[in-house]
């Protein structure tokens, strides 16, 4: 217990550190001017041989000493991280002190002061003052070591939040290089209280203080079930430190397994500040419980969360289709281990492949089907690849549905986009015509007596996906920048991976066929501010790592629209969830499917033609000048 008194002592002096370093240096030159007497004259006369006015000397000596320490601010130093650039800045400090000490008394023709002492005393005071610090150094790393059982501190944390996760989370890392000093809370009841010897130091908003007294390193935001508005609050107040930021896992995410003491980097959905949408657990279990489903698309970012979501409901059997083999095979690990209960059927296909997809559909009998398979990225899309998005996207879900629809299946959920409402890109357009299959298919099938319910789901830029702005964001940031932005004016709505995937599986288990349905995603965010965020939570400024502007790619809009305006919207039960009523009465997307399929390749323009063709709103954005890469 010695050693944690020691430690509250120090913690609690600290916010006098720079005052108490000037005492403790004057007392210390003081002491080195009484040894350089000693050196010189010996005990017998190391007293009374000095000159009457020696103590006003003295005075001077130390005021001339302190005053070019504070210019070269020495005091700032903090003596816990001494080492070779703190000798470095005394050495200078001192050499110029005895030099400004010893013009002064020869030019005051104090000449009873021996010269050897104006020599010496810099030295022996250069001596001195490295010890105190030297050995504040050893002292306190000794008591680190006694305290947390490692002699090298290399986080010195500050923890936002002061209720159990708090506490949890002390117990669980101060053995493991963590050394938390304090705890911030709003709560003023709880200010000057301890949770697990830990002071609570104040207020929130008092973190840039308290990091830069204490010599904070990281800043943990420990507030998992704060609402979101509050943790983002937190999360700004811990990005204004300029320190990296660190979170407990959300409460989401305790619930499912892991623990308060594994602290994580900040990921973009915490930025969001948004509650997640609230779902009807009973009736997506009715819908997907003891089921057969199959997710094209199955090892994609979406695909393969839809996979994690759709085993939470004990399935009788999924079926995970995918082109790409790596994929496949990391996603069919994951959910062995994960899930070891669920049968899997692992199947590399082409939703392209008619053939294949009516023998996987006759064999495998799935009542439920989730199409993720597509390509999605608009600048790859836009020029030399529009025929094959056009395959891909509108004909590779006509074939998937055709097929479902053959098979009995129960549902078919297509995966759709923002980028689908008032398209000005290939990819959006080719987006909006597999929406219009859909529709299409949906009156077929009602028609024919059928029992299939076809339906969309339309959401937003969906954070961390590949591709998406936030991976390459953190991999800038790593490289020391620049930070790539398109355009200072830009938004995008943005939801998290499982948000997107919670919001397919809820469609599937409330839809009616031929619906759209979209999510309410709150305001737009600008992907610059986002930028900023994540500079700021990795502990850099923007002078460290800078945003730098490209320019938009070939056919990027400033912003996107969850509704056209002419759409009309209906309410669900859930409050953040809304049906689109779509206008395709006339569209006859069966004369794109037929061109698309009756050949292997056409030319970008012509695909183009053919799109606005049945996508009217389709108005294709071709930016002047060359091709901007795609960053």
């Amino acid at each position: 217990m010695t050693w944690h008194h020691l430690d509250t002592l120090l913690t609690r002096i600290r916010p006098h550190r720079e005052s108490l370093a000037l005492v403790i240096d004057a007392l210390m030159i003081a002491a080195c001017w009484n040894i350089t007497y000693l050196f010189r004259l010996g005990f017998e006369r190391w007293q009374n041989a000095r000159p009457d006015y020696d103590g006003w000397v003295l005075i001077g000596v130390i005021a001339v000493y302190l005053s070019v320490f504070v210019l070269l601010k020495v005091p700032k130093g903090m003596w816990r991280f001494s080492g070779f650039g703190e000798i470095q800045r005394l050495t200078i400090a001192c050499g110029i002190a005895g030099m400004v000490t010893a013009v002064g008394v020869l030019m005051a023709q104090l000449v009873q002061v021996p010269r050897a002492v104006l020599g010496l005393h810099p030295v022996i005071s250069l001596m001195g003052l490295a010890m105190v610090r030297i050995g504040y150094r050893m002292l306190y790393e000794h008591m680190r070591g006694r305290i947390s059982g490692s002699m090298h501190e290399t986080r010195r944390a500050l923890v936002m939040g002061a209720g159990d996760a708090a506490k949890l989370l002390i117990a669980g890392i101060q053995h493991h290089g963590w050394v938390v000093v304090g705890l911030l809370d709003d709560d003023a009841r709880k200010h000057g209280a301890r949770i697990g010897n830990v002071p609570v130091l104040g207020p929130l908003d008092s973190a840039a203080r308290w990091a830069e007294v204490h010599g904070i390193t990281h800043v943990i935001v420990a507030m998992p079930s704060a609402a979101p508005e509050r943790r983002r609050r937190a999360l700004d107040l811990a990005a204004a430190t300029g320190l990296p930021v660190v979170t407990v896992p959300t409460a989401a995410e305790l619930h499912d397994g892991q623990a308060v003491a594994q602290v994580r980097e900040i990921e973009p959905e915490d930025l969001l500040g948004r509650a997640p949408v609230q779902l009807d657990e009973g009736g997506i279990s009715e819908c997907l419980s003891g089921k057969v489903v199959l997710i094209t698309g199955a090892g994609g970012s979406i695909g393969s969360e839809l996979c994690r979501q759709v085993a939470r409901y004990g399935p009788r059997r999924l079926v995970l289709y995918e082109l790409s083999e790596f994929a496949l095979y990391r996603i069919e690990q994951e959910l062995t281990e994960a899930f070891p209960h669920i049968p899997l059927v692992r199947l590399v296909g082409d939703v392209r492949d008619p053939e294949h997809l009516r023998v996987t559909f006759a064999q495998a009998r799935p009542q439920v089907v989730f199409h993720a398979a597509a390509y999605k990225h608009v600048p790859l899309m836009e020029d030399d690849n529009a025929f094959a998005a056009v395959r891909n996207n509108t004909l590779g879900t006509w074939r998937a549905a055709s097929a479902a629809a053959a098979a009995g299946a129960e549902r078919f959920v297509l995966i759709s986009t923002d980028k689908a409402v008032n398209p000005t890109n290939v990819m959006g357009a080719t987006k909006r015509a597999a929406e219009m299959v859909i529709s299409q298919l949906a009156a077929q099938v009602a028609a024919a007596g059928g029992r299939t319910r076809f339906m969309a789901v339309r959401f937003g830029n969906v954070l961390g996906s590949s591709g998406s702005v936030i991976p390459k964001f953190k991999a800038q940031i790593a490289r020391g920048g620049p930070v790539t932005v398109t355009h200072p004016d830009i938004t995008r709505f943005f939801m998290t991976i499982p948000e997107a995937a919670r919001l397919v599986v809820q469609a599937a288990a409330i839809g009616e066929g031929g619906q759209v349905f979209v999510l309410d995603m709150g305001e737009p965010v600008r992907i610059v501010d986002l930028a900023r965020d994540l500079i700021r939570l990795s502990g850099h400024t923007l002078a460290e790592i800078p945003i730098a502007f490209s320019g938009l790619r070939p056919g990027e809009k400033l912003y996107e629209e969850l509704l056209a305006d002419a759409d009309a919207t209906l309410p669900t039960r859930f409050e953040r969830l809304r049906i689109a009523r779509l206008d395709d009465r006339g569209q006859d997307v069966q004369t794109l499917l037929d061109w698309a399929a009756a050949r292997s390749t056409a030319p970008d323009d012509e695909v183009r033609e053919r799109l606005a063709q049945l996508v009217g709103e389709y108005r294709p954005a071709r930016p002047a000048g060359p091709l901007t890469p795609d960053r």
